[in-house]
C-alpha cells in the first residue's frame, strides 16, 4: 500500500463538485495542416424531444450510485448511505449483507459495484467506497465473494485489496471500475478530491487512474512498474479489513515500506472521474467533471498525462482563468468537451441487439444537465448525436443483458429505469 504527504483542501461546495449549470464558452476548432482536429464543445446543444425509447419504472432506491448485472440478470445496486440490493428484473429488492463501514457525507459513500470478469466461477464482486479513518476518508477499493444461496444474500471474505492514504477532507472520490479486455486486470479512477495539485504529483494516488491486478496490486504493463515513491510508512500486506481493524494495523506497522503509486499508476492529471469503459476495440475511455465548465471526455493511453489542475477548458470557481490545453504539447487533449458541464455520472458503450441503430454508440449520465447523452463513434472519434431531458438527475446508465437501456437517477427516490425500444412492440 502507499501513503502520501497531506496537502492543505481548498475550499470548494461539494454541490459544484456534483456539476452545476455554467456560460458557455466557444473555441476555435480548426486544425493546423497535419495536426489532429482540437475538441468539439458540445456544451450548448439542446435536448431532443422525441425519445426512441420507452420508460419503465423498476425500482426506487434511497441515493443510488452503481449497478451491475449478474449472469442470471438478477442486478446489485449501491446506495450511498451504504447499503446494496440484488434486485430482479421486475423489480423485487433483497438486501445484502456484509457491508463495510463507510461515511456517507457529501460526496462520500458506498459508490460503485463490479462483478469480476471471472465471477461464474469465483462469484467476486467489487466496491468502492470512502472508508472512514484517522485524519477523514480515503477511496478504498475492496474484494468479496457474493453468497446468495443463504435466505439472504451476503458478501462474505470481504477484504480491502487497495486504499487511498493518507485520509482526509474533501469530495470528489472518483472509484469507477473497468476490467480489461482480457479480464487479468482493473482500472480504477481516484478523484483529486478537491486538493488540486495532487493530481500532478506521481507520489499521491489523486487524480490518477490506476492499473491493477485483481487483487490489488500493480499491474507489471504499468509506465513505472518497478519503481517507488518518495514517502514511506509502515507496509500493510496483505489489507486488513476496514475501519478500526485497519487503523489498528497502520499504527501498529513498524517496517518502512515503498509507496507504490507511481508503479500502479496508468495516467496523470485527472479531476473526478465519474465514468470509465472499454469500447468493443479495447479502447479504454473516460468521462471527467470540469471546474466551472469544461466536463470532458477522454481518451486514456498509457502514461498520458491529463492536465488537470493546470490546463482546462473551464475556469475556478473563483472565476480566475485556467489555461487551455491548446497547443500544449505536455498534456493530452479530450476528444470532446462540454461547456456549459453537462456534470457526466456514468459511461457505458451499447452492446445489445434491440436498438441496433445505437451499435457504435456509448452514453452518458448527466446531472446538472438532467440528461441522458447519446455519443456516437466514427472509429476512435467520437460526436454528441442526441441528448434527452430526463427531467431529474441521471446517476449511472448500463447497457443490460437483455438489450435495454438501464439507468439510475439520482437523489433520496431516485428510480432505477428500463428503457426499451419504442419498435418493441
Amino acid at each position: 500500500m502507499q501513503f502520501h504527504p497531506v496537502l492543505a483542501l481548498a475550499t470548494m461546495s461539494l454541490l459544484i463538485g456534483c456539476g452545476s449549470p455554467q456560460p458557455a464558452q466557444s473555441r476555435e476548432t480548426t486544425a493546423a495542416p497535419g495536426e489532429p482536429a482540437p475538441p468539439v464543445n458540445y456544451g450548448a446543444l439542446k435536448a431532443a424531444t422525441a425519445k426512441p425509447f420507452k420508460t419503465d419504472v423498476v425500482a426506487t432506491f434511497d441515493t443510488p450510485w452503481a449497478l451491475a448485472f449478474l449472469p442470471d440478470r438478477r442486478m446489485l445496486v449501491t446506495e450511498k448511505p451504504g447499503r446494496l440490493w440484488l434486485v430482479t428484473g421486475a423489480g423485487v429488492k433483497t438486501p445484502v449483507r456484509g457491508l463495510p463501514a463507510v461515511h456517507a457525507e457529501g460526496q462520500g459513500g458506498l459508490l460503485f459495484v463490479a462483478t469480476s470478469p471471472d465471477f461464474a466461477k469465483t462469484r467476486h464482486v467489487y466496491l468502492t467506497y470512502s472508508e472512514p479513518g484517522d485524519g477523514g476518508d480515503g477511496l478504498a477499493l475492496a474484494r468479496a465473494t457474493l453468497n446468495t444461496d443463504a435466505a439472504q444474500p451476503a458478501l462474505e471474505n470481504l477484504q480491502v485489496i487497495w486504499r487511498q492514504l493518507p485520509r482526509g477532507a474533501g469530495g470528489q472520490f472518483g472509484g469507477y471500475i473497468a476490467f480489461a479486455p482480457d479480464g487479468g486486470s482493473l482500472f480504477l479512477t481516484s478523484g483529486e478530491r478537491q486538493r488540486f495539485t495532487p493530481a500532478q504529483d506521481p507520489d499521491q494516488a489523486l487524480g490518477k487512474i490506476l492499473h491493477l491486478t485483481l487483487d490489488g496490486k500493480p499491474a507489471p504493463d504499468n509506465p513505472g512498474a518497478g519503481t517507488v515513491g518518495r514517502t514511506t510508512i509502515g507496509v500493510i500486506d496483505p489489507p486488513e479489513n476496514t475501519g478500526a481493524a485497519a487503523t489498528a494495523a497502520i499504527r501498529k506497522a513498524t517496517m518502512p515500506a515503498p509507496n507504490l503509486t507511481p508503479a500502479e499508476t496508468w495516467t496523470t492529471g485527472h479531476r473526478n472521474s465519474y465514468g470509465l469503459a472499454f469500447d468493443p476495440q479495447g479502447r479504454l475511455w473516460e468521462t471527467e467533471m470540469g471546474p466551472q465548465g469544461g466536463d470532458e471526455l477522454n481518451l486514456i493511453e498509457r502514461g498520458k498525462n491529463y492536465g488537470w489542475p493546470v490546463v482546462s477548458y473551464g475556469k475556478n470557481y473563483d472565476d480566475t482563468p485556467i489555461p487551455s490545453p491548446a497547443g500544449q504539447a505536455k498534456f493530452q487533449e479530450p476528444v470532446l468537451y462540454w461547456n456549459p458541464v453537462i456534470a457526466p455520472a456514468g459511461f457505458a458503450f451499447y452492446r445489445g441487439n434491440m436498438f441496433p441503430q445505437w451499435k457504435t454508440s456509448a452514453f452518458v449520465g448527466g446531472l446538472a444537465s438532467s440528461a441522458l447523452v447519446r455519443i456516437e463513434f466514427d472509429g476512435p472519434v467520437p460526436r454528441e448525436a442526441e441528448r434527452w431531458d430526463m427531467g431529474t438527475r441521471i446517476r449511472a446508465v448500463m447497457s443490460g443483458p437483455d438489450g435495454a437501456l438501464w439507468v439510475l437517477e439520482d437523489g433520496t427516490d431516485g428510480r432505477l429505469l428500463r428503457l426499451t425500444s419504442n419498435s418493441a412492440g
